[in-house]
């Protein structure tokens, strides 16, 4: 495993010798005296701290991704490039993207302004302009039209021949350590043998959550086994007998690739994060952590998913309602790694929903995932009805599952549901809402869900 400290930052190598790997990217650029990207949450909530970091896919392929610096630890760096807004202008040239929001007058006090211009220097490279790449940068001056008005610019007029476009290239990241407390191996097997070497490491996938806590001082002393560069996590498999999600895909990839071929997780996907959170948050991740309000945890529920998990005794295979077990314990063994998850193939309307106090990029109060398969008599031949928010672990509603069974769905039959749905858990009140707002929005959520997806 190489042990090279160095990674590339605005096209010159730069050395990490000597700094500590839970450091984020982004206090170590503030500290070098880079101060175009801020700190304005430290949570990977504003935006204002994005930087283009150089993406390697599944494929070996190089793109630019948007992420937050504040939740990336220095560790994932070794051999990666970066680029912060110091880069971009030419000289006194402004870069495309930095001129549009000069034209389009769109900064206000200045602050979140090198965030925005970032997300869309990325986005530009990506091919894609609208306003979902910049939901995860806000403007604390509320100056939005002027900033939609340089997206647009950008639009119509695109960059031209960007002196920072990436040449094509397929080079591979190498295996890595820094400070030997963290370790970035390139195979599963690899990683094991660390845990086994390294009992009290904790894996780490694309720092969406680990990442706050370190941003806030935690974990200074802990080890680390990161598996963002582990191609067999990568996979991505589509065919007739349903989906493989490797642990490790990146969500962005999930909500482009499986638009088609598993809508309701897109539908959550939609609504579960910013683009920079997305870019580097993994399923795997989220099946980690195992929080009660994680966000696609329900729609793996609804949808029977099976999760592979592997270890030092070889793999096995655990039902996705079988996998939680309390407050952030799962059925995984602390050796043992998420793989992939599967999500079989079925003819059946499914969608998933999240309330919460802002549309999107945002803590749910409830999320809601739904699956109904209908004979030719509108009677319910399979039910799944899952949940999150309402309990210290995501939960199906299986007494209403079962009272659904062979039931005509007419509206008799919807409300003796959602009346048993009102009672189905005990939620608890909190800031986001109260345990009687809880309840309610398990009714109101299955409610809309069959009158938008059924007959």
């Amino acid at each position: 495993m190489s042990t090279s400290g160095t990674f590339q930052l605005n096209g010159e190598t730069v050395e990490l010798a000597g700094s500590e790997p839970t450091l984020s990217l982004l206090r170590w650029l503030n500290r070098r005296g880079l101060h175009g990207t801020k700190e304005g949450c430290a949570d990977g909530d504003c935006g204002a701290c994005t930087v283009a970091l150089v993406d390697v896919g599944a494929d070996g392929k190089h793109s630019y991704r948007a992420i937050n610096s504040c939740l990336l630890p220095l560790g994932f760096l070794p051999g990666r490039e970066v680029v912060s807004v110091e880069h971009l202008a030419d000289g006194e040239t402004l870069h495309p993207v930095q001129q549009a929001m000069v034209h389009c007058h769109a900064s206000q006090c200045g602050y979140c302004t090198p965030g925005f211009v970032m997300s869309l220097f990325a986005a530009c490279h990506e091919g894609e302009l609208d306003d979902h790449v910049i939901e995860g940068n806000l403007c604390r001056c509320t100056g939005y039209l002027p900033i939609r008005r340089a997206l647009q610019c950008l639009r119509e007029t695109g960059m031209g021949n960007d002196r920072l476009a990436l040449a094509p290239r397929t080079a591979s990241l190498a295996s890595a350590q820094m400070a030997s407390r963290f370790f970035s191996p390139l195979a599963i097997d690899e990683a094991l043998r660390l845990k086994q070497a390294h009992a009290d490491a904790k894996w780490i996938a694309g720092a969406t959550d680990l990442g706050v806590e370190m941003s806030r001082g935690r974990h200074q002393e802990q080890t680390f086994i990161a598996l963002d560069r582990i191609a067999q996590l990568q996979n991505l498999v589509i065919d007739t007998e349903g989906v493989r999600i490797g642990a490790g895909v990146p969500l962005r990839r999930l909500e482009v690739e499986l638009a088609e071929s598993v809508p309701a997780l897109v539908h959550m996907l939609q609504v579960f994060a910013a683009r920079q959170v997305k870019n580097r948050a993994t399923l795997g991740g989220n099946l980690g952590t195992a929080s009660p309000i994680g966000d696609l945890l329900p729609v793996l529920l609804a949808l029977d998913g099976e999760i592979t998990l592997q270890g030092p005794r070889g793999s096995r295979v655990v039902a996705a309602d079988d996998f939680f077990i309390d407050y952030r314990k799962t059925a995984r063994q602390d050796d043992e790694l998420v793989v992939s998850v599967r999500l079989p193939q079925r003819a059946q309307h499914s969608a998933a929903y999240k309330v919460s106090k802002r549309p999107s990029d945002d803590i749910s109060i409830v999320a809601a995932a739904f699956a109904l398969v209908l004979d030719s008599q509108n009677c319910v031949e399979h039910a799944r009805l899952a949940y999150g928010g309402v309990a210290a672990v995501p939960l199906r509603a299986h007494a209403v599952e079962d009272f659904l069974l062979g039931s005509r769905l007419d509206a008799q039959t919807l409300a003796e549901a959602r009346d048993r749905l009102t009672q189905a858990f005990n939620p608890l009140s909190d800031h986001r809402g109260s345990a009687d707002y809880r309840r309610a929005l398990c009714a109101s959520l299955f409610a809309r869900f069959v009158a938008e997806h059924l007959p």
